[in-house]
């Protein structure tokens, strides 16, 4: 049921205008259910499609040359799209968008989402404040991997997303810290060696 996603009906008490239209409008979300890494958008596509997730976790990465690098992971109530394909300069997606586990999800089409924000005004705002934060957290990650130890992230990522770690395979969780999982298993050690002296 689509009203049962929180994200949506948000976003509908803050743009009335929404919330009104929201009839003709939810006819347009296609719902769908896809296994763990399921490719939603490949790397060279050009994919205006929006998806919300419902249930799960989708994740964002790229291939550096072999190297699988994580840049966000997406759960409940987060929408998520290909913003390349959004700029006006026809650039396709440099990223692959994925499933990490089991993920229900809303999909709506570019041609449908283009006439839901044609038709309702105060969704620029709400486009560019995501888009911000979007910016905000990427710039984040980027920072961390230069000021911050591989254990200093680790620990960061401990008390800001826990989500993450207690829903996503090692192996991602390394390739979002830009370390090895070898690496990433060394520092968990020590962090609960530590944890445990702190306990006796």
């Amino acid at each position: 049921m689509i009203s049962d996603i929180p994200f949506i009906e948000n976003l509908k008490k803050k743009i009335p205008s929404l919330d009104e239209n929201w009839p003709r409008y939810k006819h347009m979300l296609e719902e769908r259910t896809v296994p763990p890494r399921t490719v939603l958008i490949h790397k060279g596509e050009f994919v205006k499609t929006i998806f919300i997730v419902k249930k799960g976790c989708l994740r964002i990465w790229f291939d550096d040359d072999g190297r699988d690098i994580t840049v966000a992971f997406f759960f409940e109530n987060r929408p998520i799209t290909s913003l390349h394909s959004y700029r006006g300069t026809n650039e396709t997606s440099g990223f692959v968008l994925e499933s990490v586990e089991t993920t229900e999800f809303y999909m709506v089409s570019a041609e449908n989402a283009a006439l839901i924000y044609q038709e309702n005004e105060k969704l620029k705002d709400f486009v560019l404040e995501y888009t911000l934060e979007r910016f905000d957290t990427y710039m984040a990650l980027f920072l961390s991997r230069i000021r911050e130890s591989p254990e200093e992230r680790y620990l960061n990522l401990i008390r800001q997303q826990p989500d993450i770690i207690s829903r996503v395979p090692q192996h991602y969780i390394a390739s979002y810290l830009g370390i090895t999982p070898v690496s990433l298993s060394r520092i968990r050690n020590r962090v609960w060696k530590e944890h445990k002296k702190k306990l006796v």
